[in-house]
C-alpha cells in the first residue's frame, strides 16, 4: 500500500470514529436533559432553571461547532510571500526582504493570479518599461503589487544597480485598454521615478543573453551592423558616427578614449574605423551594465576588422546583358572613382547637389560600412556602372542612387532601390527618404515604382521624397529574370 493510500485510509477511519462519538454524545445529552427536566420541572424555580439550561446548552453547541471547524482539517501551510518566496512569518530579527530578492516563477504575482482569469492574447499588448527605484527592502514588492492591481503580467525583469538606487527594466503584458499614462502613474505611486515606457513586440520576448548573442553574431558578420546593433541593444536612442577626418580632408578632432566615456545620457566610444561613436538618449541615464555591453560590441568590431558580406546576385537585363549586384566598401574606392570619371556633370550634379569637383571626396564616407550599406552594379567585365547607398542619418535613413549615363533607363536604378528598401526593412527602419532636385523626374518615378506610401516636401527647388515602410510587410526580392524593369 502506498503512502497516499495509507493516508487516505487513516483519514476515513478518523472521520468514522469521530461521527460515532458525536452521535453517542448527542443521545447522552438528550437523556441527561430529559432527566434534568423531570427532576426540576416540579420545583418552584423549575422554569427558570430550564431556561438557564437551554442557554448553557446553546453556548456549548456553538463552542463545539467552532472547535470542530477549526480542527476538522490539517492546518494550512505557511503563507508564501510572492516577492521573497518565503513564509509570511517574520524572522527573529524582524528584517524585511531585500529589493533584490527575485520571486520564483511559481510564486510571482501576475495578472492572471491576482485579478481573475487571464485575458486572451487579442486583449493584451506588450510594453517595455524602465524605472528607477531606491535599492531598499520592499521597493520591488511595491512595483509588482502595483502591476498586479492593473492586471499586468511581468514577463521578464532585469536589474541595473547604480551607486544610489537601481534601474529595473520590465517586459510587460498589459490589457489593451490600459494606457501608458495610467501605467506610469501607477509606477510613480509605487515609488518608481524617471519612468520610461514604449511599446514592445514579439522580438522582445527573447531573453536578454540570447538577444545579445544574436546582436554579436550580426556585428561579426557585417561591419555595417554595429550602429544598428547598438540601437537595438540600448533601445530608442540616437547614434552619431563622427569621422576623424572630414570630407574636405581636415581633422575633426573627434576621438574617444579606448575605454570609452559614460556621462549620464551620453556615451562616447572609440570607432575602430577612426573617429568616435556617440550614443544619446533623452529619458534615462545609461547604466554601467549598458555601457559595458556597448563597449564589448565595439571591441568585437575592432578585433574583427573591416568585413562586408560578399554575396553576389547575377541579373539579366531586358536586352540580354548580365550584371552583378553586390555589397561594396572602401576596398572598391578606386573603381567607384573611375565610374565618377565616366559620368557627366549633369548626372553628378543631380546626385550630389553641389560642385561636381567635390564628388570624389564623398566616396570614402559613402563606402564606409560605419555610415550605412552600399550596393554596386558590376558588368561582366568587372566595371562598376551604378551605386546605391543606404545611409544611417540619426533616427532616419537616406537612400541615394548614381547610375552611369550609358546604363541609365534600363531598370538598374529601380533594381538597386528595391534592394535597398528591403535592407532598410530588415534593419527595422520605419521610413527612407531621397533628396533630389525637383526636376529629377527619373528619381521621382523610381520612388513611385516602390508602390509604398510617399510624402513629398519641396523647398527652394530641393525635393525630399519619403517612403513609409511600416505600412507594408517585408517583401521578397524580385526574380532575377524579371529584375530589369
Amino acid at each position: 500500500m502506498t503512502d497516499v493510500t495509507s493516508a487516505k485510509s487513516t483519514r476515513r477511519s478518523h472521520h468514522w470514529r469521530r461521527d460515532v462519538t458525536e452521535l453517542a454524545g448527542l443521545f447522552t445529552a438528550v437523556a441527561v436533559a430529559d432527566a434534568i427536566a423531570d427532576l426540576i420541572g416540579h420545583q418552584p424555580d423549575g422554569p427558570y432553571l430550564l431556561i438557564a439550561s437551554a442557554v448553557a446548552l446553546a453556548v456549548t453547541a456553538a463552542f463545539h461547532a467552532w472547535w470542530s471547524r477549526r480542527h476538522s482539517h490539517a492546518p494550512p501551510p505557511t503563507a508564501i510571500d510572492p516577492i521573497t518566496n518565503s513564509g509570511s512569518d517574520s524572522d527573529d530579527d524582524g528584517a524585511a526582504p531585500s529589493h533584490r530578492t527575485i520571486p520564483a516563477a511559481s510564486t510571482l504575482v501576475t495578472a492572471s493570479t491576482a485579478a481573475g482569469p487571464a485575458r486572451s492574447p487579442e486583449d493584451t499588448v506588450l510594453w517595455r518599461m524602465r524605472t528607477t527605484v531606491r535599492d531598499a527592502p520592499g521597493s520591488l514588492a511595491a512595483l509588482c503589487a502595483a502591476l498586479a492591481r492593473h492586471r499586468v503580467d511581468i514577463l521578464t525583469l532585469q536589474t541595473h544597480p547604480l551607486a544610489h538606487g537601481t534601474v529595473d527594466e520590465f517586459l510587460l503584458r498589459a490589457p489593451a485598454a490600459l494606457q501608458a499614462q495610467q501605467l506610469s502613474r501607477a509606477i510613480s505611486a509605487a515609488g518608481g521615478g524617471s519612468t520610461w515606457i514604449e511599446r514592445a513586440d514579439a522580438h522582445d520576448l527573447v531573453d536578454t543573453p540570447t538577444r545579445i548573442l544574436g546582436l554579436a553574431t550580426r556585428t561579426a558578420l557585417d561591419a555595417a551592423e554595429l550602429p544598428l546593433a547598438l540601437r537595438q541593444l540600448l533601445g530608442r536612442c540616437t547614434i552619431h558616427s563622427l569621422p576623424a577626418v572630414s570630407i574636405t580632408g581636415r581633422s575633426t578632432g573627434e576621438t574617444a578614449p579606448v575605454e570609452g566615456v559614460l556621462e549620464g545620457t551620453v556615451m562616447r566610444l572609440r570607432d575602430p574605423s577612426g573617429g568616435a561613436i556617440t550614443v544619446e538618449r533623452p529619458y534615462l541615464p545609461f547604466t554601467p551594465t549598458e555601457f559595458a555591453r556597448a563597449r564589448a560590441l565595439v571591441e568585437l568590431d575592432a578585433r574583427l576588422g573591416p568585413r562586408v558580406p560578399r554575396g553576389e546576385h547575377v541579373l539579366t537585363l531586358p536586352e540580354g546583358n548580365e550584371i552583378t549586384v553586390r555589397r561594396v566598401d572602401r576596398s572598391d574606392l578606386e573603381a567607384a572613382r573611375a565610374m565618377h570619371d565616366r559620368c557627366s556633370e549633369q548626372t553628378l550634379r543631380l546626385r550630389y547637389h553641389g560642385p561636381v569637383h567635390d564628388a570624389d571626396r564623398y566616396l570614402d564616407h559613402l563606402l564606409s560600412p560605419r555610415f550605412g550599406r552600399t550596393l554596386a552594379v558590376e558588368t561582366a567585365s568587372g566595371r562598376l556602372v551604378a551605386l546605391g547607398h543606404l545611409l544611417w542619418d540619426d533616427d532616419e535613413t537616406e537612400v541615394a542612387l548614381l547610375v552611369e549615363d550609358e546604363w541609365q533607363r534600363r531598370g538598374i536604378g529601380s533594381e538597386l532601390l528595391g534592394r535597398l528598401v528591403v535592407l532598410a526593412i530588415e534593419a527595422g527602419c520605419e521610413s527612407v527618404y531621397a533628396v533630389t532636385q525637383a526636376s529629377n523626374t527619373g528619381m521621382v518615378a523610381t520612388m513611385r515604382a516602390l508602390s509604398l506610401p510617399l510624402d513629398y516636401q519641396i523647398e527652394e527647388g530641393t525635393l525630399v521624397v519619403t517612403a513609409r515602410l511600416d505600412a507594408t510587410p517585408v517583401r521578397s526580392l524580385p526574380p532575377y529574370e524579371q529584375a530589369g524593369r
